[in-house]
């Protein structure tokens, strides 16, 4: 018995269409504007690597945790120690030598008052560090020099022995 085709009705070959059901509520025309920025430019581009702006605290206190930028120059008879002390009165500094470190010390203070009338304003600030640095060679402390100008330290400590210095060829 051979098998006659069946003939296929338009029912059959048009794709049923289902209605989709909503996943979440509709945002209202305030939100989707501000979705779309948020895609465009997000926020953090104003904030590179989350840099923020110092606190009133940072600005008002120059030391508290932190400790002054210092280079250590190695020359041939001498080392040359630069530290850069902003806010520091040279009355405020101690420098301590031994034969192969150094100690630095130091102190701000700020006090500011303000009065008008019925207002009174009074701030105080205070920051102190301590660094300790181990120098490349062994100095003589009794020649070593000191100046202070514009907020930066030059200590000059000359050295016991002369370094020996060689150049090295780099392969």
């Amino acid at each position: 018995m051979a098998k006659t085709p069946k003939k296929e009705t338009r029912q059959e070959l048009e794709p049923t269409i289902q209605k989709a059901e909503p996943v979440s509520r509709a945002l209202s025309p305030f939100e989707e504007m501000d979705r779309l920025f948020e895609a465009m430019m997000p926020r953090r581009w104003m904030r590179p690597m989350r840099w923020e702006w110092p606190s009133l605290s940072d600005i008002a206190q120059p030391f508290e945790g932190r400790m002054p930028k210092v280079d250590v120059i190695d020359r041939d008879n001498e080392i040359l120690v630069k530290a850069e002390l902003p806010g520091v009165k040279k009355e405020d500094i101690d420098i301590s030598v031994s034969d192969n470190s150094i100690t630095l010390r130091g102190c701000t203070s700020h006090e500011s008052k303000e009065e008008k009338g019925d207002y009174y304003r009074m701030e105080m600030s205070r920051g102190e560090f301590t660094r300790t640095l181990t120098l490349p060679a062994d100095v003589d402390s009794d020649k070593a020099k000191a100046a202070y100008k514009d907020g930066v330290l030059e200590l000059t400590l000359p050295k016991l022995t002369k370094s020996k210095r060689r150049a090295i060829k780099v392969e």
